[in-house]
């Protein structure tokens, strides 16, 4: 698996609620480029304090547009920016740092994967 940095959002500080139809807070945390069978898969990890599997705080039901809103807003620039390809991008948000395959059953985290087709984000659910 491969790391990638964030340098447009590294100049121009982290995503945050203005950026998102919710208004939640999200930072990215990293972007991972990896093999699933024979596809190639964008992982852009998010970091969201505010979610929440319980009614305290936002639900994936929510997140999900934010979900969205990242892949065609953030993740597709990115892509096209570092000329990336790949098959499936994957938006997660978590509500703590987490380690990408390290179980951590303290956290919560909602995921979303999109096919991107002609410049946009095509919902495929995981």
């Amino acid at each position: 698996m491969k790391r990638l940095l964030f340098p447009m959002l590294v100049a121009a500080g982290p995503v945050y609620a203005a950026d998102v139809p919710s208004g939640l807070n999200v930072a990215l945390q990293e972007v991972l480029v990896d093999t699933v069978g024979d596809e190639t898969w964008l992982r852009f990890r998010f970091i969201a304090p505010e979610i929440s599997r319980d009614a305290s705080g936002i639900s994936i039901e929510t997140a999900a547009a934010d979900m969205t809103y990242l892949c065609e807003h953030l993740a597709l620039d990115y892509i096209q920016e570092f000329a990336l390809g790949g098959d499936m991008i994957v938006i997660s948000l978590a509500d703590r740092e987490t380690e990408f395959g390290t179980a951590d059953p303290d956290a919560t985290q909602f995921f979303e994967a999109y096919r991107p087709v002609d410049n946009a984000c095509i919902w495929e659910g995981l």
